[in-house]
């Protein structure tokens, strides 16, 4: 049965990491599927410790975790239709998806509410997360958000028309077009496909609704083409218009180079970006692009792990070198074209300081890297709106390319550049999708010892967001920050400890961290004399506590003696600390309460009770009720223990006297 338990358990695990990877749900439906994926992924830090645990569980209990993956599993398989299925299907037939989303929803809501809470081994954070879901889900069930009814209305009325649209509807195709995001031929194309796919799961038997809906993406496709034309049309009649001149122009005009247009225009560029693809735009274009919700690349059609925009300041030379030598007015600078972000928080000329420092920072040697790299830190430093124009300029991606550079100094500057620029909320996403958490860990692991300890205060910064806690946990940065922990200076040791307090506030990092050996660790410092790091210590071994492998481990370490000091004349947080973290041994373990009884628990225990923080006075008390129960069952044990001695002697005796009898007899 255990083996049975965390194979269930890692299912489900398994089915949310499937419903993590679905992604861009359809407009009509995305508010609705995004709440119901973000509910089910705050169920995994259950199912981890239900995996970790070694309690056994009984039949009744694994049948429920069987039903709820059933109950997953269909949610799994509507997001992944509303993700990929039909834009027009999900508007119009809006009354049967809301009824599957309201079935999905309470059959999630019956298994969850079957599972039998108390007889896992479960923390009382996680059950009451777990609480939270469910009460979640039973709100959803009365309040289903529909699409958008003008939407819907359109799409009816273009269904009554027959195919050959007049201009009376053109107006409706086009609100049509743009809502569903159906502008592009690739796009329709996608439609398309979707709509085929459902003829082909219906074996061929489409149905009139679906025939109505294919008819209306022909309607779409018609308009789209159409206004295409109408915009070429545009174009040669604006040229037919100009005469022999432009006859004359265009036999004087070179040849603009491939090289130099914008994929998307196919217009000489004049603000050149690059995608994390590596493929250059019209920084309007892919603008555009992303903004329509696109997440690939229009090139490659390769997905795009970041939506940062990199200068390409080579390009724009090379573009401004080639219309110098044809005598071609030279593009208008970006910042004649569009208001520039950082003109609102810089000077002028602070914003050309900023734009050749990302010269230097991606062109220059590595004296001049080293040298940009060390005035952005400074700058980064200095004010939340040049931690914005920084970042807007594309800094963030060089200073990440940096990270893996030989170069001890450049390796430290651009670390704390990218500290410095995470105090910004905005910019820490930004981070994160650059891809710097491997960088920054391999700095953590090999660079200087400032760099190690700026690499460790990044990521506290970076993992406050929690879904950043789980990106850092999973690219290896918990050992590397132990052994910080063990071995940095006094300013390492706090910035180690507050980035692995921060990471293993999520489940899933709790047992990397055991595993990496910080208990030792965090013992050592509770009782190392001038250690100052007895605040940390006790908080990260609160949080651990509650952790299986963490529960065994501290309670194997002799921690009692020092749990019941910092009760008694520890700081109010440390106390509290404390009390949480002897709360998980007790419960796995009375002798951990009767040692700290003999240690003389309860006086202090007492006074926290009455005066320590909210926190400590419920740990307190939890302690308190342990006692009084430990207390009750001794008692019993000794009553138990009396009789059994009394009867023992009774019979004792009894024997004696037959046997003295029987001897008289004789």
């Amino acid at each position: 049965m255990e083996e049975e338990k965390g194979a269930a358990a890692q299912s489900l695990i398994d089915v949310v990491n499937e419903i993590s990877a679905v992604s861009d749900y359809r407009i009509s439906v995305k508010k609705l599927c995004s709440n119901l994926a973000r509910r089910l992924k705050l169920l995994v830090p259950m199912f981890e410790e239900i995996r970790e645990s070694n309690e056994p569980i009984n039949e009744d209990t694994m049948g429920t975790l069987v039903s709820l993956k059933e109950a997953m599993s269909s949610a799994k398989d509507y997001l992944k239709f509303c993700s990929e299925g039909s834009k027009i299907y999900l508007v119009m037939e809006r009354e049967q998806v809301t009824s599957k989303l309201l079935e999905v929803s309470v059959k999630l809501e019956q298994s969850l509410s079957k599972i039998p809470y108390e007889d896992l081994d479960i923390s009382d954070e996680v059950r009451e997360q777990v609480e939270l879901v469910l009460s979640q889900f039973r709100r959803a069930k009365g309040r289903v958000d529909v699409s958008d009814d003008g939407l819907y209305e359109d799409l009816h009325s273009l269904c009554n028309k027959s195919s050959d649209v007049d201009d009376d509807y053109q107006p409706a195709l086009q609100r049509v077009a743009k809502k569903l995001q159906l502008m592009e031929i690739p796009d329709l194309a996608q439609e398309s496909v979707a709509l085929h796919e459902m003829v082909a799961s219906s074996g061929g038997d489409a149905g009139e609704n679906i025939e109505e809906m294919a008819m209306v993406l022909k309607m779409i496709k018609d308009f789209v083409q159409t206004d295409n034309d109408n915009g070429e049309d545009q174009k040669v009649g604006d040229s037919r218009s100009n005469g022999q001149t432009s006859t004359a122009a265009s036999q004087k005009i070179p040849v603009i180079p491939d090289d130099f247009r914008c994929p998307i225009s196919l217009e000489m560029m004049r603000d050149p970006v690059i995608v994390s693809t590596g493929q250059t735009y019209e920084r309007t274009c892919i603008e555009k692009w992303l903004e329509a919700g696109h997440s690939t690349c229009p090139k490659t059609q390769q997905a795009l792990t970041s939506t940062t925009l990199t200068p390409n300041y080579v390009l724009r030379s090379l573009i401004a070198q080639w219309c110098e030598a044809n005598d071609i007015e030279p593009p208008k600078p970006p910042s004649s074209l569009r208001p520039r972000k950082v003109s609102s928080f810089s000077s002028p000329a602070e914003a050309n300081k900023i734009e050749d420092l990302m010269w230097r920072l991606a062109y220059g040697n590595p004296e001049d890297q080293r040298s940009a790299a060390g005035e952005i830190r400074l700058l980064a430093k200095r004010n939340a709106d040049n931690r914005v124009a920084i970042a807007e300029a594309g800094a963030i991606p060089l200073l990440v390319g940096l990270l893996s550079t030989p170069d001890s100094r450049i390796q430290e500057h651009s670390v704390t550049a990218l500290l410095n620029l995470s105090i910004c909320e905005n910019n820490k996403g930004a981070i994160v999708s650059a891809g710097a958490i491997p960088g920054i860990v391999q700095v953590l692991k090999k660079g200087s010892m400032e760099a190690r300890e700026n690499a460790a205060a990044t990521l506290f910064s970076l993992s406050v967001i929690d879904e950043n806690k789980v990106t850092i946990g999973a690219l290896g940065a918990i050992p590397p920050l132990v052994v910080l922990l063990n071995e940095g200076t006094q300013r390492g040791k706090k910035d180690a400890a507050t980035a692995l307090f921060n990471l293993c506030i999520y489940q899933g990092n709790k047992g990397k961290a055991i595993r990496a050996g910080v208990i030792p660790t965090l013992t050592r410092l509770l009782t190392e004399p001038g250690s100052g790091m007895v605040d940390e210590a006790l908080a990260i071994l609160a949080i651990l506590s509650s952790h299986p492998e963490g529960k065994a481990i501290i309670g194997s370490s002799d921690a009692v003696p020092s749990l019941v000091e910092f009760i008694r004349t520890g700081s109010p947080r440390n106390r509290e600390n404390a009390a949480a973290v002897l709360v998980h041994l007790c419960s796995g373990d009375p002798q951990h309460l009767v040692e700290a009884q003999k240690l003389g628990l309860m006086g202090p225990l007492i006074d926290l009770a009455g005066n320590g923080t909210d926190r400590g006075k419920r740990k307190a008390a939890q302690l308190l009720e342990r006692i009084s129960r430990l207390a009750e069952q001794q008692k019993e044990t000794a009553a138990a223990a009396a009789a059994q001695a009394q009867t023992d002697e009774e019979s004792e005796l009894t024997h004696s006297a037959s046997t003295a009898e029987a001897a008289a007899d004789t």
